[in-house]
């Protein structure tokens, strides 16, 4: 049986950033990463829009709103430092209608109350920015910008292996137990040993912390959020990322168009039931994966709550053309042809028991072990910061029974 000080289960961004911060404050300890693929950064730290948020969204006091804020600068210094290419080129959210403009007010307070820097722009300074926007009023956020999290995590992953870090691919966690010294976790025909235990499971968060014992009510129901690419435009289609703004009865933030860090643009993503906690493409279903998700009565309660909003979803995924006015809204120079398929998400979206969509961050302790149960957008802007948190509650201590979670509303 081979042994570790700290093990990380999962190389996502935030998996790979609490390795390093473990390091930076055990630099003699042997830390071990474990990832089931072949390489990390495969699930959904490789498969998003790619945007650096500022926390314009976030209710002021939530984990997500203190994160964001703490997020945002310190990936910005990681990229000055380790040359990974980044872009702070802005937001605009954009509202076409009367009613939308009426909504902005709401955002523009909770943005000043989180201390984010935020802009109200009339319809025609909105045009004058962007001209191949219909716009009636706008927010400018200038903070936000983009960046490849792929890039990110794999030279998080160099950095901590240079620094003496040890990262097991291929290595999937099938079973294991707590013990008074520590955590035994059985890694198909190997074991390892370990004093202490980050579970960052993503996808699979809620199976591994049933799998150690925490009781925590809530189960993972995988979202694929579907994208395309746009082509036949020009390269200054747009300068700064077009968002809609939130619809109050919908979860989540709607189709937007993004520029990429590597040229180009996508929209999206929309938000449908994937058939597969690993589904990327419509084809992908796992009778396991969504007998788990059909059975479980939150997600129901999911159903019953959203159901207009949850019926739009899917038509738009089946319709190209329902996809398409959703984007032609506020961009009406995008046509069909201009829409090709680009790489699908898939978001971990807890759901607790009484249907409520968990979306702020969810963390659950025992003795030895800590449990990233949510971590919902913006966790890859937020990764080092909520690295810093882990690692303090890891290294504090815990029980059993310790569930710790700030939860906002449903609204974005």
């Amino acid at each position: 049986m081979s042994r570790a000080d700290f093990a990380i289960v999962g190389g996502g961004i935030v998996g790979l950033a609490t390795a390093l911060r473990l390091q930076e404050l055990h630099p003699r300890a042997r830390i071990a990463l474990l990832e089931k693929e072949s390489a990390v950064a495969q699930h959904q730290s490789g498969h998003n829009s790619g945007v650096i948020h500022a926390g314009v969204y976030y209710p002021p006091g939530s984990l997500k709103a203190r994160f964001c804020r703490e997020g945002a600068s310190s990936l910005r210094e990681f990229c000055d430092e380790h040359a990974t290419p980044y872009a702070i080129c802005g937001k605009l959210i954009v509202a076409t209608d009367a009613a939308e403009a009426g909504r902005l007010a709401a955002l523009e307070t909770r943005a000043r109350a989180n201390g984010i820097a935020i802009e109200r722009l009339s319809g025609p300074e909105a045009r004058e920015l962007e001209p191949a926007i219909n716009a009636v009023a706008a927010l400018l956020s200038p903070a936000t910008g983009i960046v490849d999290y792929g890039a990110v995590a794999a030279r998080m992953a160099a950095l901590f292996v240079a620094r003496g870090g040890e990262i097991r691919l291929g290595a999937a966690v099938t079973g294991g137990a707590e013990t008074p010294a520590g955590v035994t976790l059985a890694l198909g025909g190997a074991m390892l040993s370990a004093g202490k235990v980050v579970f960052c499971g993503g996808l699979m968060a809620d199976r591994l912390a049933r799998r150690f014992g925490v009781d925590a009510d809530f189960r993972i129901v995988p979202f694929r959020g579907e994208y395309f690419a746009i082509r036949n435009q020009p390269a200054d289609l747009v300068r700064h990322l077009i968002y809609p703004v939130p619809d109050p009865e919908r979860p989540f933030l709607g189709v937007h168009l993004t520029r990429k860090i590597d040229g180009g643009f996508t929209v999206g993503p929309n938000a449908v039931l994937a058939l597969a906690r690993e589904g990327y493409r419509k084809t992908d279903i796992s009778l396991a994966d969504l007998a788990e998700s059909l059975s479980y009565p939150g997600f129901w309660r999911v159903v019953r709550r959203n159901f207009g909003p949850a019926m739009g979803e899917v038509s738009a995924s089946l319709f190209k053309p329902l996809y398409l006015r959703k984007v032609q809204k506020y961009c009406s120079r995008i046509t069909a042809g201009d829409l090709v398929p680009y790489r699908a998400g898939v978001r971990a979206q807890a759901v607790a028991r009484d249907g409520s969509l968990i979306d702020d961050f969810l963390f659950a302790a025992t003795e030895h072990t800590l449990h990233v149960c949510n971590a919902p957008s913006p966790a890859a802007t937020s990764a080092l910061p909520i690295a810093a948190h882990i690692v303090a509650r890891l290294l504090g201590g815990g029980d059993a029974a310790s569930v710790a979670a700030e939860t906002s509303p449903n609204s974005p």
